[in-house]
């Protein structure tokens, strides 16, 4: 079983910065398709950025581009989520998701201000 948990999240005000790490246990991340999802207060789960297993390139979504950058360490079983500028609409739960069935607790952020 492959165990993973979010770290990082909290309250910054519009254009900070934060950092969210996912660490993972019980199995190696090498061959996983990781990524990270946010889901806003009443709406659902949507995926912000991931890694393709197949060729390692990254997914970001339309509204995150530019700011957000994916990254991950194999030899720590980590991955991040830097995120810059943020809005007070990137506020949410944060999950860390390996396909297809693994997911971690969440990690809230809210920006306001």
């Amino acid at each position: 079983q492959l165990q993973l948990v979010e770290s990082g999240g909290g309250w910054v005000q519009p254009g900070g910065s934060l950092r969210l790490s996912c660490s993972a246990s019980g199995r190696s991340l090498d061959g996983y398709a990781i990524g990270w999802f946010r889901q806003a207060p009443g709406n659902e789960r949507k995926r912000v950025s991931c890694f393709n297993s197949n060729d390692g390139s990254t997914y970001y979504a339309d509204s995150v581009k530019g700011r957000f950058t994916i990254s991950r360490d194999n030899a720590k079983n980590m991955v991040y989520l830097q995120m810059n500028s943020l809005k007070p609409e990137d506020t949410g739960v944060y999950y860390c998701h390996a396909w297809s069935r693994y997911w971690g607790q969440g990690t809230q952020v809210t920006v306001s201000s």
